[in-house]
């Protein structure tokens, strides 16, 4: 049985359209025992992928907050002391930063990474014991996929699974849609007039929605948005395995370029995804149920555009 660690570390973006590369991993190495190192924030979500057998979680963000502080390093010093008590076969960075290119490094085991040519930092390649070329302008899950063939000895086929259940995750369907709004660039957010404007031709056509938020400035713009709609409510904030389950039991999700969103897609859930300051072929949602993207790069679109995307896939 060999052991196999991916690093992929954050944002929750990333960590989802790593798990088609998970899913083809685990039914091409059936008698593997998977591990992912991935910010703590999001171990919860990770947790419900069948194919896991451990989580190894590090908390940079947090961290890096606090770089000088005694706890800091007493907890970095655990989450390294748990990174180093295995010695895996092969070890596969797909995230491509110095940062996660460091943890494999502090890791035990052959490691795969990009090389300096299809990195976004090039010296990250250099702590990788075998580089591979991969296409930078694939869309992220293609080279997420990509690269995990090469490090295990494969070619990824066409079928793209991320392996969450949607029936088994939702706690029960609602008739309720889901807004998100939320977005930690402000380059991709959708102007909150438009949210109301949006909720408001919902809630004409008897729709029931949700607006949930993740900082407290997000909780004062979705109560706004929600405060100024007839059918609207604003959930407590919740763990990713909790959110999952409410991302599950939607009738449709509207939002934004954000990893809530890529949840839905990869959940199935039918969705609208609203770009605005990102490029959809590179990061756009990809799943099983209906998509409808609208917009693009610099090229925010109207209400009416959303609504009647809506519409298309209900």
């Amino acid at each position: 049985m060999s052991d196999i660690l991916f690093i992929k570390t954050s944002s929750l973006g990333d960590v989802i359209h790593h798990m088609p590369a998970l899913t083809e991993a685990r039914r091409r190495r059936p008698h593997a025992r998977f591990s992912w190192v991935v910010e703590d924030t999001f171990a919860p979500l990770l947790r419900l992928h069948p194919a896991i057998h451990e989580v190894v979680p590090v908390a940079w963000r947090r961290w890096r907050a606090a770089t000088f502080a005694p706890a800091t390093w007493q907890e970095m010093a655990g989450s390294f002391r748990a990174l180093r008590k295995h010695e895996y076969d092969e070890i596969v960075d797909t995230q491509g930063l110095f940062k996660s290119a460091l943890i494999a490094r502090l890791a035990r085991g052959h490691r795969h990474g990009y090389d300096a040519s299809s990195i976004r930092e090039p010296v990250a390649a250099w702590l990788y014991d075998t580089q591979h070329g991969v296409d930078r302008n694939l869309h992220a899950i293609a080279r997420n996929r990509t690269l995990t063939g090469l490090a295990l000895g494969y070619t990824p086929g066409a079928d793209i699974e991320f392996g969450l259940s949607r029936r088994d995750l939702a706690l029960a369907t609602g008739e309720y849609g889901i807004l998100l709004h939320v977005t930690a660039r402000p380059e991709k957010q959708w102007p909150e007039p438009f949210w109301i404007a949006l909720g408001r031709a919902l809630d004409a056509r008897g729709k029931s929605l949700v607006v949930p938020w993740g900082s407290e400035a997000e909780r004062m713009r979705s109560t706004r948005i929600a405060s100024a709609l007839a059918h609207a409510r604003v959930p407590d904030r919740q763990p990713l395995d909790r959110m999952a389950s409410l991302i599950a039991g939607a009738s449709f999700v509207i939002g934004v370029d954000t990893g809530l969103l890529h949840l839905a897609a990869a959940l199935g859930v039918p969705l609208v995804a609203i770009f605005v300051g990102s490029e959809p072929g590179l990061t756009g949602p990809i799943g099983q149920g209906p998509i409808v993207i609208v917009g693009g790069k610099n090229k925010a679109p109207s209400v009416s555009d959303v609504v009647d995307a809506l519409e298309r896939i209900l």
